[in-house]
Order: structure tokens, then sequence, then C-alpha cells
């Protein structure tokens, strides 16, 4: 048996969450296993739906902690626990047990100054654990940079699940919203800094010169979500620019194969970072390309010049460029062709193989 120790799990919305959901749910079909995940309301219906166990851990943030790691040990002491599988270091932090551990890393979580505090916390976790699954090259060359043990480090990207065909009626109810609307550039994300939407805004005041019906897609929710609409309204590309948020999974797919390009260079924005950008797959299952930035990991999950463009987010100049350079003559439908092959790769019956040579 196999515990999995995670702060973020469904059904709580976010990347990090449904990258746990499909790690747990495609590794239950390997081997036995449990999950240790926090209280969230409405978990009920869902835990009842999983094909294994789901404890939760309510209680204030500050014991939360310490009482998952209770539980967790007291339970390796009556029941024979092959390893534990954590979604980040913290989740290991404090737990006492001798069994293997096993951490994800992702970039942002470890991204702290070598030698500070945090850093000898981070390093204490991470360089006494079985393994350490980085979920990007990127990621990798940052934990050797901060002082992880380069002999632990294994590179196994994030997986996704095969897209599910497109409901017609979200199809029919997006190619009749965006009508004319062409090109269409799109981003699924956090209105995050790093996330870098405000260079897509401001490129496109040029496109919109060459491209007078081109549309840009912003789906999603977050702390920069109106500071990018106020500069929206000081371009004056209201006419321009969609925003969507609180809509379904049918919608929000339909959005994405209904568009051009899906667009997202992101940046280091203090210490966040784009680890490998999950979102870049999920588009290129429906034959969508991407423009990537090349800070974080995106280089893992866009093949450069094939399925999309890695560019420079910091560099409004490049973004622009890239964006022109997959419009014209529509290259965007060739590598568009490529994503959707290439995306083959992570699907997670794939990525679990990688888990089971480090697990066997």
């Amino acid at each position: 048996m196999y515990l999995i120790v995670t702060r973020s799990f469904p059904p709580e919305l976010g990347g990090m969450q449904n990258h746990l959901w499909g790690f747990s749910n495609e590794l239950s079909k390997n081997y036995m296993i449990k999950v240790f995940a926090d209280y969230i309301d409405g978990h009920k219906n869902f835990d009842e739906q999983a094909s294994f166990s789901i404890e939760r851990i309510g209680g204030p943030k500050l014991f939360r902690k310490y009482r998952k790691a209770n539980l967790i040990d007291e339970f390796t002491k009556n029941n024979i626990v092959d390893g534990i599988i954590a979604d980040h270091w913290k989740s290991l932090e404090h737990l006492k047990n001798s069994k293997k551990k096993f951490c994800f890393i992702h970039g942002k979580d470890i991204n702290h100054l070598k030698g500070s505090r945090i850093n000898q916390r981070i390093l204490k976790v991470l360089n006494t654990s079985e393994k350490i699954i980085a979920n990007s090259k990127y990621t990798k060359n940052l934990a050797i940079e901060i002082g992880v043990n380069e002999n632990k480090i294994v590179i196994i990207n994030p997986g996704i699940d095969p897209a599910k065909e497109l409901n017609d009626k979200s199809l029919k109810k997006i190619e009749s919203l965006l009508k004319v609307k062409t090109p269409r550039l799109i981003t699924v994300s956090r209105f995050d800094k790093r996330k870098n939407h405000e260079k897509v805004v401001m490129a496109l005041r040029n496109l919109k010169q060459i491209y007078p019906d081109i549309v840009y897609i912003c789906v999603g929710y977050g702390d920069e979500e109106e500071n990018i609409k106020k500069l929206v309204k000081e371009l004056d590309l209201e006419a321009q620019v969609m925003f969507f948020k609180d809509i379904s999974n049918d919608l929000k797919n339909a959005l994405i194969a209904k568009s051009n390009i899906f667009v997202m260079p992101s940046i280091i924005y203090n210490k966040s970072v784009e680890g490998f950008g999950i979102v870049y797959a999920e588009a290129g299952q429906y034959g969508i390309p991407s423009i990537g930035g090349k800070d974080g990991g995106a280089a893992d999950a866009i093949d450069d010049e094939k399925t999309g463009l890695i560019c420079d987010g910091n560099s409004l100049e490049d973004v622009y460029s890239s964006i022109i350079k997959m419009l014209e003559n529509k290259k965007y439908l060739e590598f568009g062709k490529n994503a959707q092959k290439y995306v083959a790769k992570f699907y997670w019956p794939k990525i679990i193989e990688e888990f089971k040579k480090i697990l066997n």
C-alpha cells in the first residue's frame, strides 16, 4: 500500500488539485492506495465516488499539519505501508515514521534563496526522501541549484486524461458567441502576474491593426483580473478581449477547441514560476498549439517550432512577433496537428509507468 499525502485535492478547484487527482486515480489501478487530504466543503459526495480510500483532516491550518502527520504515523504502525508520496515537501516535514518517502517538486515551492532558513527546511525534507519527482527539466535544475541531491531527482512530467468528446451544444454556443471573431487567442489560467496576460493584451493593441477581428479569450479568475480589465479599457481593446469565469468544463473545452492559439508566455515573478504548464498539453489535445515563456518548464510541454513557440515573456516584442509568426500563413494549423500527436506522451497510463519504475 502507498499513502498519498496532499494539501491540494478535489473537489477544490485548481491545477495542482487536478494533478493529484489524476495521479491518485491512475496509481490506484496498479496499487492499493490511501489518500490523506485536507478537509473541504462538499468532499463527501466526491469521496464516495472514488475507487480508493480518502481520509480528510480538518481544523485550523496551523494545527492541521501536525494532526495529519500524527494520523499518518499512527496508520503506518498498524498497516503494511510500502511508501508515502507527497504533493509538497511541507506534507512530509512533520512525519516521524521510517517509511520510504517520495516527494513532488513543482518549481515555485522550492524557489528560495540557498542558505535561507526555508531553504534549509526544504533540503532537510528532500535530501532524506527516497526519490524527488521534478515536473520538468527546469524544476530539476532549480532543485540542484538550491542544494538538492541530484542523484535523488527524477523528471516525470504531469499527466493528463485523454480529452472527452466535445459537447455539440457547447460548441454551437461558443461558435454563436464568437461568430466572425478571428483569429482567436486564448489563455486558461488564474490571473497571476507570472501568467503574463498583460503582455498579450499589450501585443493585441498592434495585432488589431493587422487583424481587426482578432479576439483574445481569457478564462479564469485571480488577483490580477481587475488590473487586466483596466488595461484592456485603457488600450481601447474591449471589443477584442472576452472574459469568462465560473463556466462548465464543457464550455471551457469548447472555447479552447474553437480557438487558434493558446497563449501563456509565463515569466518569473518574485519567487513564482511556471514549473511545467499542463494547460499547454491540454490545449494540444484539441489541436491547438501554444506560445509559452522561456522562464520555467514550458519547454517540456511545448516542442519549440513544432507544437508551438517558446518566447521571452519579458519582451513585448518577442511575445508580439511569436503571435505574428503563428498567425502568418495560418502556421498554427500545422503546429496544432503536431501538438495533437505530441500530447499522447502525457497521458496518465504512460506517465504512471515512469512512477512504477521508481516505486518498484
